[in-house]
């Protein structure tokens, strides 16, 4: 692989079946992170034999808070994990415009990370999504141990320092995009984060619509480059270096 892709909404695009088609040829690999149980069923099925497209089950907080999502998308979600190594997107969002949903997104995530604990996988990983919410998050996560027997990678982090280091220090790891590093608290936190902890992402499309493998390889490309600035280090070998433990996470060659 050039490059991985490990936080990309592929099942979003209209164009999706094409784009994974490209992302094999240019050698492309993409963790189709869903935000809906049934999102999932469909993207499991469609990019089946995509030879370098991996599907996590999802469920996003903001489709718990406008009631996209209820308790039967949880009960379908968690049968699903029992047996699906891959999880994503799932975590809290306490921002002003999701955070009156709390308390069902506290429920629905609690109830997913304890599946998982109890289900323990070869090969688990989870992206998960927290704003305004990094310490709950943290809390669910240390409460069933899950960093100890999962890969748990935080997306687009943008908590406090304290919480960053605490999430390094309970072994998570973080996908870093270019949204990331447009502000200062975020290409400090990528100049902090240490290459055995990093991964790199797109969180594209930011809306439904089509898409390019090409697009999400550029933009990849533009973040390790600034990443590796940041860092004061080789690009190459920083990308070499992301490159092999995103693909030993999600088994592709």
């Amino acid at each position: 692989m050039r490059f991985v892709d490990m936080h990309c909404h592929l099942d979003l695009m209209a164009n999706g079946p094409e784009v994974a088609s490209e992302a094999a040829a240019i050698e492309l690999g993409i963790l189709n992170a869903s935000v809906a149980p049934r999102d999932y069923l469909a993207a499991r099925d469609a990019y089946r034999n995509s030879p370098t497209v991996r599907c996590a089950a999802g469920l996003h907080p903001w489709w718990i808070d406008d009631a996209t999502c209820d308790d039967a998308d949880v009960d379908i979600l968690v049968r699903e994990l029992e047996h699906t190594p891959f999880v994503g997107e799932i975590g809290l969002d306490y921002g002003k415009r999701h955070g009156g949903s709390a308390e069902a997104q506290r429920a629905a995530f609690d109830r997913i990370v304890r599946i998982c604990a109890e289900h323990p996988l070869p090969g688990r990983v989870l992206t998960i999504h927290a704003v305004h919410a990094a310490n709950e998050v943290l809390d669910v996560l240390e409460r069933y141990d899950l960093p100890r027997t999962a890969a748990c990678i935080i997306h687009w982090f943008s908590g406090t320092s304290n919480e960053l280091s605490r999430a390094r220090s309970l072994g998570c790891l973080f996908s870093v995009n270019e949204f990331m590093l447009q502000t200062r608290r975020g290409r400090e936190y990528a100049r902090q984060i240490p290459p055995d902890c990093l991964l790199l992402e797109t969180d594209l499309p930011s809306d439904r619509g089509t898409g390019s493998a090409k697009a999400l390889a550029a933009s990849l490309e533009r973040t390790l480059a600034a990443i590796a600035e940041l860092k004061g280090v080789d690009t190459a070998q920083l990308g070499q270096q992301v490159c092999a433990h995103s693909c030993q996470l999600l088994d592709i060659v």
